[in-house]
This record gives structure tokens, C-alpha cells and sequence, in this order.
């Protein structure tokens, strides 16, 4: 299966069209959002961008950040206030999906093992880490990148991560073993 994964849109009408180009371009089956999804901006962006969003929920695998509210949650048909939602990866180590302000490199959850994936945003810059006992990536931000990276996103598939900018164009991979 190919995942198509983002974060930190942030309300961004324009982020979220090309997020939903990318995604349909990309050919993924399922889009995960790393939180932050609708605020920070015109309340009417917010709606647009959950108007947007709501057709494909049924492919739409979230966290909730540290900007998305109880209002953002009656404004999208998709689940929105997990914490961390963990999946295995199809290659051995569980990935544990969330948004960053909470769980992150420093702080992780409770339920991660040795060699897991912690993938987090928050921070809207692209990253990669190789700890002791695990990995930990970043995404990127769609609405508001950060310290010169493109705005951007990633996708999973058969062990393949690849960060891209919002036109396709690779920028960085990494293959698990």
C-alpha cells in the first residue's frame, strides 16, 4: 500500500489543492495528516480546506496537533483527535504517527519498540534521525514551511520513504532494510 504523508497545513486553501494534486498524482491509497490541519488563518480558509479534505475521508488517516480545536472536529467527517496512531510499516518496525508538540524524538510513546519509526511534524522543517533504538522523521509542512525547506511531503511504500516538494520532485529517501 502507498501512503502519502503530510503535515502542518494549517488552514492553506492553495497547500491543501496541491496536497490533494500530489495525492492523486502520487496514486496513494491513503493520505496520513500529521495535525495542524485547518487553523492559523481565515476562519473561512479553515472551512474551505475541511471541504476540500472531506471527500477522501474514508483514505484519510489523522493526528491531531496542538492548533487543531473541538470546532475543527465537527468541521471534517474524518477522526481527528488521536494522539498517536501506530501502523506496521510492511517492513518489520511499527511506524507511530503524531504531531510532534507532545510525542517526539525527546519524548516518545509509550508503546514504541526497538527499531520503531516515530514520524512527527510540528516543527515545519523535513527531517531525518537515526537514534540508538529508533528512526525519526519529519515530513515537512505543506501551509508553512520553515528554515528555507520546500513546502512538501512524503510517501511510504514497500519500505521506501520519500520526501518530495509539492510539484513531485524527490529531495531526499530512505529505504528500510
Amino acid at each position: 500500500m502507498k501512503w502519502l504523508i503530510a503535515s502542518d497545513l494549517h488552514g492553506s486553501v492553495a497547500g491543501c489543492r496541491s496536497l490533494l494534486d500530489a495525492f492523486a498524482r502520487e496514486g496513494a491509497e491513503k493520505l496520513l495528516l500529521l495535525g495542524d490541519l485547518l487553523n492559523h488563518g481565515d476562519p473561512a480558509d479553515a472551512r474551505t480546506t475541511a471541504e476540500l479534505l472531506n471527500p477522501l475521508a474514508e483514505r484519510i488517516v489523522a493526528v491531531r496537533g496542538n492548533t487543531d480545536t473541538d470546532a475543527d472536529l465537527e468541521l471534517v467527517r474524518f477522526p481527528l483527535w488521536e494522539l498517536v496512531r501506530s501502523f506496521p510499516t510492511g517492513k518489520g518496525p511499527f511506524l507511530h504517527a503524531t504531531h510532534g508538540h507532545i510525542y517526539n524524538a525527546a519524548h516518545r510513546p509509550d508503546r514504541m519498540q526497538r527499531g520503531d519509526i516515530l514520524l512527527h511534524g510540528h516543527t515545519h522543517i523535513p527531517m531525518t534521525e537515526r537514534h540508538a533504538a529508533f528512526l525519526c522523521f519529519n515530513p515537512g509542512s505543506v501551509g508553512q514551511p520553515r528554515a528555507g525547506s520546500p513546502a512538501g511531503y512524503m510517501t511510504l511504500e514497500n519500505g521506501l520513504f520519500l520526501w518530495k516538494t509539492m510539484d513531485g520532485a524527490e529531495y531526499r529517501r530512505y529505504e528500510l532494510e
